[in-house]
């Protein structure tokens, strides 16, 4: 056997292993107004209970009941011993809470397992979602005790919990209705670990019980050779009597002491006919955005810059989804994000980003001071060929530092109309109009489109204004309006 071949295959079980053992949960759903018990099954309100015989303070934990009600809790991920998630509280950053809870050893995973394969019935709950009452009294206990929690926050509130902690919790407690194998990781083990090692043990059971009844019903043989058997023993005789039949049945041979021969799964379900595939969901109006992130001390990233890097991945895949839904699921001929120079993606990604209009906040100035680092360039130039961009994509950003000389047509044709609608008269340069007493510039692009620019009056520092478009008298009225 190829020995590379056999450390491929152990990575891949490793990763699947991995995998298995590491699960994340999109934000819940909010339930304002909701009254009740918050968890719908015994054993997620076992989990509650747990949480509320150990707390000390009542009124924490009927804030985080008011969090998770109201989805104060980002998404929640799952490892052994851990449940981890962001929680928004008053302040703008959310804080970090996780819980913490003993796992199982592997002895106690094998009595576990052992008397989940001795009742069919238990694997047959947990696979309807549901965690038998037997399984959680058992010996060591599925379901936590008082004080088998263990609650953290970064918030400063040190109450045990707090109530971004106490809000995880409830959250949990829906996860766990829905999902009894939640409790199951959060013990040491996936779901798909732990029913690929049920399926063994089912296996060795029914064999081990087969070779029992196999055993008790197989009468001993003959001390002596018996009349028409020619001295020949038992296994011999019926291989004869094999030999002698090679048209019998597939029940005559097993009969005969033949074992029948199996069909392979993959040629039994060959002809089997499969359903159509679904139609694709219809893509959202808008990009999803990324969640805001808690800041952390030590990170080998800007918090601000993973979640500029979150909405761009989401804003190509939304592109390229809405792409292909308007071709008729065919794949696009052109790419809504064609590969573009260094310079021009990190343009795009802060102009991209960022609403328009939400101003410069103290993150985005770090990164528009980091871009400028990294190319030379100050952040003036930055902030400007942002702008550039938000009004024509990369034929604006183009126009920002280059000319170039259009042939005779339209834009000779702009000059005659605005003095036909009265307006002044602006000097030509390559494909600039410019009236720097007014402080007002349109520039030519070579896709047909009229980019208008603003500037102190006489002076030289021009800035892209207000969106292009192909009628040049509608942006000059624009511009001497503002």
């Amino acid at each position: 056997m190829n020995p590379n071949r056999t450390s491929g295959r152990a990575a891949a079980a490793d990763r699947m292993a991995r995998a298995d053992r590491s699960r994340t949960f999109p934000p819940l759903p909010a339930r304002p107004g909701a009254r009740g018990l918050f968890a719908e099954s015994w054993w997620g309100s076992a989990w509650l209970d747990a949480l509320e015989t150990t707390a000390l303070d009542s009124a924490r934990l009927a804030r985080g009941r008011t969090y998770a009600r109201d989805g104060h809790v980002d998404t929640i991920n799952i490892t052994p011993g851990r449940v981890i998630a962001t929680v928004r509280g008053s302040r703008p950053r959310p804080y970090s809470a996780d819980i913490r809870l003993r796992t199982l050893n592997d002895q106690q995973w094998d009595g576990l397992l052992d008397a989940i394969a001795a009742e069919p019935d238990r694997l047959t709950a947990l696979l309807a979602k549901k965690l038998p009452r037997a399984l959680a009294d058992h010996d060591p206990r599925l379901l936590p005790g008082p004080g088998d929690l263990v609650p953290r926050c970064s918030c400063p509130d040190h109450g045990r919990p707090c109530k971004h902690a106490a809000a995880l919790c409830f959250q949990v407690a829906r996860l766990l209705d829905a999902d009894p194998f939640v409790l199951l990781l959060m013990r040491g083990r996936g779901e798909r670990e732990l029913l690929d090692d049920l399926s063994r043990r089912n296996a060795a059971r029914t064999a081990h019980e087969a070779r029992a009844h196999t055993s008790a019903a197989t009468p001993p043989p003959p001390h002596g050779p018996g009349p028409g058997t020619d001295g020949a023993t038992p296994t011999a005789a019926t291989g004869r009597a094999a030999e002698a039949a090679p048209g019998a049945a597939p029940g005559e041979g097993a009969a005969l002491g033949t074992p029948p021969r199996g069909v392979l799964a993959k040629a039994a379900l060959a002809d089997r006919p499969r359903p159509p595939l679904p139609h694709p969901l219809p893509a959202p109006p808008q990009p999803g955005g990324p969640p805001t992130l808690p800041d952390g001390d030590g990170l080998p990233f800007a918090p601000a810059a993973l979640a500029f890097v979150a909405a761009d991945a989401a804003a190509r895949a939304h592109a390229c989804v809405s792409a292909a839904s308007s071709s008729g699921g065919r794949p696009a001929v052109h790419s809504p994000f064609p590969s573009l120079p260094p310079w021009e993606d990190a343009i795009r990604l802060l102009a991209t980003t960022a609403h328009p209009t939400a101003g410069l906040t103290s993150a985005t100035r770090a990164l528009y001071r980091d871009l400028a680092a990294a190319a030379g360039r100050t952040t003036t130039d930055v902030a400007r060929s942002v702008a550039a961009w938000r009004q024509g994509g990369p034929e604006g950003l183009a126009l920002l530092d280059t000319v170039w000389d259009p042939p005779a047509g339209d834009f000779d044709r702009a000059r005659s109309a605005l003095l036909a609608a009265d307006l002044p008269s602006l000097r030509p340069r390559h494909n600039h109009l410019t009236d720097p007493d007014r402080g007002i510039q349109l520039r030519f692009g070579h896709d047909h489109r009229w980019y208008p620019y603003e500037s102190e009056p006489g002076g030289d520092d021009w800035w892209p204004t207000g969106p292009a478009g192909p009628d040049p008298v509608a942006a000059v009225t624009a511009l001497l309006a503002r």
